[in-house]
């Protein structure tokens, strides 16, 4: 752990609004490339370090998402799931899932959806998954979540897919010859 990032851990302990300043600049800070953690960067790891530690994270977290860039923007969504900020994510999951930015997309649909999501935005945030070329494996609950009109969904895409010529993702068809097999 880099200097910068002990202190910046500790200001946010000790004040939240910390947050507002330091967060922008963690990947100036403590880089930008891949983590050990898959699909994470060493700056969303940071950024979501400082979220645990600051004791009132979830009310500075719609004001990150609202004016962070890209990278700060998936910090906040991926933060939603170690965060207690019940369902005030829910607006910004759904801003990320509007989004035609893919890895806003996977990240909107992690743990936090998976557990607050409804039914239905839970099921169009998977069928965006699959129309975007995100990875089923990225989206979580989809063990537990899965459901008829779900799969009725995935078959109508793959139908709609195959019509047309289109290769249907791999994932795609592994999930629906498991549930119909």
């Amino acid at each position: 752990m880099t200097a910068w990032l002990e202190k910046a851990l500790h200001d946010v302990a000790a004040d939240a609004t910390a947050l507002r300043t330091v967060f922008p600049g963690v990947g100036r800070r403590v880089g930008r490339g891949p983590s050990e953690t898959p699909g994470r960067t060493v700056d969303d790891l940071a950024r979501v370090e400082l979220l645990k530690a600051a004791p009132d994270a979830a009310a500075e977290m719609p004001g990150l998402y609202r004016h962070g860039d890209a990278a700060e923007k998936r910090a906040v969504l991926f933060g939603l799931s170690v965060v207690d900020i019940g369902d005030a994510g829910l607006e910004l999951v759904a801003d990320a899932l509007r989004t035609n930015d893919p890895r806003l997309v996977a990240a909107a649909m992690g743990e936090y959806a998976a557990t607050h999501l409804g039914d239905a935005a839970y099921r169009h945030g998977v069928l965006k998954c699959v129309f975007m070329g995100i990875p089923l494996a990225d989206v979580a609950g989809l063990d537990r979540r899965t459901d008829e009109e779900l799969l009725r969904m995935m078959r109508s895409f793959a139908a709609e897919r195959a019509a047309a010529g289109r290769e249907v993702p791999a994932d795609l068809r592994t999930l629906l010859n498991e549930q119909d097999g």
